[in-house]
Order: structure tokens, then sequence, then C-alpha cells
């Protein structure tokens, strides 16, 4: 019988952050994966080489990893003052799924570089050098970002002396605006409980202190010491132990419902690159997973996060702004981490070594809000060209 061919599509390989995903333009799309539904989510894994029962992506673009597992489609804005709609998806690794429910930070990075690249915005709006501002609606969760891309000769500038840990070598800066970052989802809230701290009932867990916030991505901070951890817990500790994922997991789904995210515990399954878990720790000395050590006079606490059922390599952009916002807040276990009192930024310690994010939060009639989250990031073509798929994969 005959085999269908494999289809071009037209894409880009690229690092944003401590990510990569493959983007596309929605109009290089097939017409009937431009639309949201099951024949783009067949498409985005069969790109990915997802579901893989062995977890190694090995048929795809992914890379088996909750960083590398990601897709981005971008498009021309039709919304007043923005120049592009970026939509993120997270592509499980070893089941049907694509997670549409949050935003991918580290990618954001990446996206006003494609947009310029992909010939996206007014030409007028872009300048031979210097640097190009980019405002990106964020479709996923309906916030504005703006991305500032530093040109040279026009064309973005790739290459450069900034360095961020968890990439190897170093590249241009791309500072980064996440404007009015809170109430990002369902929760409806900065903190969905009106607290900034609660008691967490996990059965078969215990009950824990818990920080649950929606600033950049939902969040779950929880206290490492509370935990058994120290906070200095490099990849192995926590992806080496299957009952302290489960445990993780179990914190993560009951966490979800309490900010009014699920209805049921059992949702979670369906929901799984939303919330986040993260825990924190005063700051202290300890080996970064490069053998670099990360004194405690560098940074203003530790903080170590799960995604997508693994702990990260890094941090995620998005909870680097949950991290920023919460430090902003008096009273939250990450402000309490980082001394207390009042803050505009924090530098913390993560598994590959140091980030520092701002954010000024403000208080009016007992509700906290913040105006934006800064950080810087760092973007790169890895290749680009076209990726191919069979014709029958979606």
């Amino acid at each position: 019988m005959p085999h269908p061919p494999q289809i071009r599509i037209p894409a880009a390989y690229m690092r944003g952050g401590t990510s990569k995903g493959v983007f596309f333009r929605l109009d290089d799309l097939p017409e009937r994966a431009r639309a949201p539904g099951p024949a783009r989510d067949a498409l985005l894994m069969r790109v990915i080489g997802s579901p893989d029962p062995y977890a190694k992506q090995i048929d795809g673009m992914g890379g088996a990893t909750s960083s590398t597992s990601k897709t981005v489609i971008v498009a021309r804005s039709e919304r007043p003052g923005h120049d592009v709609d970026y939509l993120f998806g997270q592509v499980a690794i070893d089941s049907a799924f694509v997670d549409w429910s949050g935003n991918c930070g580290n990618l954001s990075a990446a996206v006003g570089p494609f947009a310029i690249s992909a010939g996206l915005l007014d030409p007028a709006k872009v300048p031979r050098d210097g640097v190009c501002v980019v405002r990106i609606w964020q479709a996923n969760i309906g916030k504005t970002i703006v991305a500032h891309v530093p040109m040279a000769g026009g064309e973005v500038q790739e290459t450069g002396d900034f360095e961020l840990d968890g990439v190897t070598f170093p590249a241009a800066e791309v500072r980064l605006e996440f404007l009015d970052p809170a109430e990002a989802g369902e929760g409806g809230a900065m903190f969905p409980t009106g607290q900034v701290v609660d008691a967490l009932e996990v059965p078969g867990v215990g009950t824990l202190r818990a920080t649950l916030i929606d600033a950049g991505i939902p969040t779950i901070f929880l206290d490492a010491a509370e935990l058994g951890y120290t906070g200095s817990e490099l990849q192995g500790a926590i992806n080496d132990d299957p009952q302290a994922l489960a445990r993780f997991e179990a914190i993560r789904a009951h966490g979800a419902v309490r900010m009014g995210l699920i209805a049921d515990v059992a949702e979670a399954a369906t929901r799984q690159h939303t919330p986040k878990v993260a825990f924190v720790a005063p700051p202290e000395g300890y080996v970064a997973s490069s053998g670099r050590r990360v004194e405690a006079a560098d940074i203003d606490l530790r903080v170590r996060a799960m995604s997508m059922g693994r702990l990260h390599h890094a941090m995620m952009g998005t909870a680097a702004v949950a991290i920023g916002t919460a430090a902003a807040v008096p009273g939250t276990l990450v402000n309490l981490a980082a001394g207390g009192g009042a803050r505009t930024e924090v530098r913390f310690g993560h598994p590959s070594g140091t980030l520092r994010v701002g954010a000024e939060a403000v208080q009016a009639d007992g509700r906290w809000t913040v105006a934006r989250a800064i950080m810087s990031r760092s973007a790169r073509v890895l290749m680009d060209g076209a990726v191919r798929v069979p014709a029958d994969a979606f």
C-alpha cells in the first residue's frame, strides 16, 4: 500500500533563556492546524516526537526534558498597542498531551528576535542599530510582554557577552518586562486564597505552609526545611527519588485545587504545566551543577522549582517572575527566606547558578498588585529552515 509523504513546514529551532523550542509563524502552519484543536496538537506532538513511551523523543525535535519539549506560534497582532501574538505549547513527553495553560518565560526572550527576523513587525519600527522594542501579547495568559531586542546592521544581534547561568555560552542580552504579571490565570487574584501564607493539607504528606501566588505563572512556594530539604539540592537529589516526585505531584494537585485552577485533584493530570511547585531557603553557599561555587553573600535566597514533574535544571522564566513578585510582598515564604522587609529586586540561587529579577508590589484596599517584573535573558537561533512530518500525522 502507498505510504504518505512527509510535508515541509517552515520553522526555526531557537534557544530562549534556559529553554529550547520549535518556533512557527501561524500563517506557515498547515491550514487545519492554524486554529486550536486536535489537528494542531497532533501536529506539534509529531514535530517534537511525542508521545514517546521511551521518553527520549528520538523521532522528533524534542530533547526529552521539560525545558526542550516546547513549541511556539507567533502571528502579527491585531490587538491595539501590540506587535505580535505569542502562543506557547508545552508538549508532554510520554503522553499525548499539549498543555496550553501557561506561558514559558524563557522562550519569551526569543519571541521578539523571531518576530523581527520573520518579518512580522512593521519595518518602520525596526531600527538598523540600537534596540528594537517589541510589544508581545502572550495569548495563553492574556498579558503583555515588552522585549528589548538589540539590533546591529539591520539584523537581530545574537552574540554578545551577557552570561546566563544554565546556558553554556554568552550571548546578547534581551531585557524583558512582564506587565501586570499578577492575576495571570483562573484564580482571579495574585493570592487566590487572599492569604500570603496558607496551611495546605495534602493527604499522605501532611499540612505544609505554602504561599499560593498567581504571578507570571501560578506557583506553590514551600519551605525547604518543612520538606526535609536544605534548598541546595541539584536535580539528582529529587529526580532520582520516585517517592519525592510522587510527593511533589500530590502537593501540586492539592495546591491547584486550593488555588481554584482545577475542581478535583484528578484533573491535575490534564494540567501538567501549571501550577509550578518550588521550595525556598535562606541564603547559604553551595556548589552549582556546573561545579562553580555560589556564595551566600551573592544571593538573597535559594529556590528550587519543579517543572512537568521533575526538578528544573535552572529556573523557569515565569517562575522567576513569581519569585520576584512574591519576594516583594512582605510575609510570603519567598520574602521571609530572603530576610523579610520591603524589596524591589531579589537575586536567588538555583541549581545552575544565580538569577536577578525585579518587581515592585503595591497594596491598596488590602489587595496586592505589581505593575511589572523585569529580568534579562538571551536568545539565539540554533537552526532554521523547515521541519518535516508525515502528512497523515495530524
